[in-house]
């Protein structure tokens, strides 16, 4: 493990209409430091914007061998790693499973630390889910959203 503090990402991702106009949330904490992200897309799914803020969180951080621990309330991301799914996808090449670009991603960026997930349920009153499904929502709010070039309608 990391010499380094630990590092706790909470996650979500939101949006209107599946597909529609989506967003993401990433709040990391990592001793005193806090930080922040979001970014909206013009037409996406729940799905990826929940696999791409966990993604986002990751490759934010600024060293390799990272101790994280991501909170998601996404039972499709949490499942599939914490289940080993998506190591199985991967040895089948991803063949017939969705969003396949962006797990390639994760699973780059999830090698470089060592990562733990918790699920947690949303819209519970957790002040760090609240705050990424505030920032998610806000994201696709935004005036100009970008393409999200992964997804297929």
């Amino acid at each position: 493990m990391s010499q380094r503090p630990p590092i706790t990402i909470f996650t979500d991702g939101a949006c209107s209409g599946n597909p529609g106009p989506g967003g993401f949330g990433v709040v990391m904490e990592c001793g005193n430091l806090r930080k922040e992200i979001s970014e909206g897309y013009a037409c996406t799914t729940n799905n990826r914007m929940e696999l791409l803020a966990v993604i986002t969180g990751l490759e934010a951080i600024k060293w390799k061998n990272a101790d994280v621990t991501v909170w998601s309330d996404s039972s499709y991301v949490v499942n599939a790693v914490e289940k080993g799914w998506v190591f199985d996808w991967e040895k089948k090449n991803f063949a017939k499973k969705a969003n396949p670009d962006l797990w390639i991603r994760f699973l780059h960026i999830y090698r470089q630390h060592h990562v733990r997930f918790q699920w947690i349920k949303g819209h519970a009153g957790h002040p760090g889910n609240e705050r990424c499904d505030a920032l998610a929502v806000a994201a696709y709010h935004q005036p100009s959203l970008k393409e999200d070039t992964g997804f297929e309608s």
